[in-house]
């Protein structure tokens, strides 16, 4: 079986390295807000090109504590692609907003900018986008939505570490930007990690305190905060393994052009980027309109594939009350979508077999 996702494979190559910083953490016997988050905050604000980060406990919590922390709450509207993972969603529901869906641009996947304004109203305070699939947004009209109506902007990177738009990476093109480091993503930990990124000291100062049970120094609460840190375990797997993300991202770039070159059968819909640095294809989503079908041959055929995702936010019971709304495009997105095979550890004779069965499927 070629394997979506080989972590034992992905993480066995830095080992030695991962082995050497835990012995480290465990001879000082410090597990939380010291040297490892410190080093791996400073070295992730500079590889995002922010002046600050933050190590939280996972995805949507970065994206909650920016909510958060930006003053946003009840009656409040923040504007959202209908198709993404849940925890966008959640993130805003959680901080009392109401979440306003906008469809996404079939051939990207991500939140189409032409569809952004007829979805503002007097309530909306925020536009998250989200860099689906490693692709990073096209911003330049979602600026200038947002300075027109004054609105805040905010990032979900936990699917596009690394990834380019105008020379700046994902993180830096907005007001903040959330990542996830699920043990799956381009740059992940061995378990639960996130982080917000900013170059807003403000923001910054008050993510970090919330996060730490709203207290900016020991037994000093400012807030009601939260227990949101990111371990000092995760936080030296990560420092790591980020010089190495860049490789690693080039890499999904190179199988991406392959499957993209090589895979020619019509029945398969094959995913497109504006541009080559915007995508670090954290999966490559290709679309069929036999996707159980397609899926089960694969799956016999030695080929291991995962639904990116098979039912839209608006259609799960945790939003009941939007289940009667219509939202083609996204709808038809996740009706159709399937992921292949996609990490840097795939050798070549892996992708070219990936790409002969696919292209066998009849």
């Amino acid at each position: 079986m070629i394997s979506f996702l080989d972590l034992a494979k992905i993480n066995n190559r830095f080992r030695s390295e991962i082995d050497a910083r835990f012995a480290r953490i465990l001879d000082k016997g410090w597990y939380l807000q010291g040297d490892e988050n410190e080093s791996f905050a400073k070295h992730f604000a500079e590889y995002c090109g922010t002046k600050y980060a933050i190590g939280v406990a996972n995805g949507l919590d970065a994206l909650n504590l920016i909510i958060r922390a930006s003053g946003f709450g009840p009656g409040d509207e923040i504007i959202v692609p209908a198709n993404t993972y849940i925890a966008t969603i959640l993130a805003i529901s959680e901080n009392g907003c109401t979440p306003v869906l906008v469809e996404p641009d079939i051939h990207t996947y991500n939140i189409d900018p032409d569809k952004i304004e007829a979805a503002i109203t007097p309530k909306t305070k925020a536009i998250m986008v989200v860099h689906l699939y490693g692709q990073a947004v096209q911003m330049q009209k979602v600026w200038d939505v947002a300075k027109k109506y004054g609105l805040k902007v905010f990032e979900d990177c936990a699917q596009a570490h690394g990834a380019f738009y105008q020379g700046k990476r994902v993180g830096n093109l907005s007001d903040a930007g959330a990542f996830s480091f699920y043990p799956g993503k381009n740059l992940g930990c061995m378990g639960d990690g996130g982080a917000v990124v900013t170059n807003d000291e403000e923001l910054y100062k008050k993510v970090k305190a919330l996060a730490n049970y709203g207290s900016d120094r020991k037994y000093h609460h400012i807030y009601k905060g939260t227990n949101s840190r990111l371990d000092e375990l995760q936080a030296a797997v990560l420092d790591v393994k980020l010089p190495h993300l860049d490789a690693d991202n080039a890499r999904r770039r190179e199988i991406a052009a392959f499957y993209r070159k090589n895979i020619t059968n019509p029945k398969i819909i094959l995913p497109e980027t504006y541009s080559e640095d915007a995508a670090v294809w954290h999966v490559f989503a290709v679309r069929t309109e036999e996707r159980d079908r397609f899926q089960k041959y694969l799956t016999d055929n030695g080929v291991q594939t995962i639904i990116h995702y098979p039912t839209p936010p608006h259609k799960q019971g945790a939003y009941a009350e939007w289940n009667d709304r219509s939202y083609p495009i996204a709808e038809e997105i996740h009706r159709t979508i399937i992921s292949l095979p996609m990490s840097p550890v795939l050798t070549d004779d892996e992708v070219a077999e990936v790409v002969r069965i696919v292209n066998e499927y009849k």
